[in-house]
């Protein structure tokens, strides 16, 4: 299929895969990418915001603003991916609630080493790869690194996006 009638979506997973063919590389991405995600978020959510934001809900802070923030983005690309990523979003934020109230680091700290050792796989698998991190070529594919893992989810179950 001819590459200008594809989806923009379509196209900006086919231009991520190019760079992501090494099934070692895959396979790290598959653990890395949500590590990094996860790290991001807890990173932000350990920033403090003010105190009148603060009582309105202990889920408003940096981290749900980004989130809102990338739905946006998402949702000009493919709504039913955004609908996921919303979805492993809400996860994430109950799982950093939860590291927040049980781990012996404060969040940031944990959060901090998760995205130190997340970001070493992630350039020992493109050294594994052979090619740069394709986000070296256009930042945008920070975002587009989660949706590829999510469209492979969704080919899986048999979902259109």
């Amino acid at each position: 299929m001819s590459t200008s009638l594809l989806s923009p979506v379509q196209r900006l997973l086919n231009e991520y895969a190019e760079s992501h063919q090494n099934p070692t590389n895959k396979l790290v991405h598959w653990v890395c990418v949500p590590l990094i995600m996860f790290a991001i978020l807890g990173l932000l959510w350990s920033v403090p915001v003010p105190a009148a934001v603060r009582q309105l809900s202990p889920w408003l802070n940096w981290a749900t603003l980004v989130m809102v923030l990338a739905v946006g983005y998402y949702l000009r690309l493919s709504g039913r991916l955004a609908g996921g990523m919303v979805l492993v979003w809400l996860g994430m934020a109950l799982a950093l609630r939860v590291v927040q109230a049980q781990a012996a680091l404060p969040l940031w700290a944990v959060c901090l080493i998760l995205f130190v050792l997340a970001w070493i796989g992630q350039f020992w698998g493109h050294k594994v790869e052979g090619k740069k991190p394709s986000f070296l070529k256009d930042l945008q594919f920070l975002l587009i690194g989660p949706l590829w893992l999510l469209h492979f989810v969704y080919r899986r179950l048999g979902w259109r996006y």
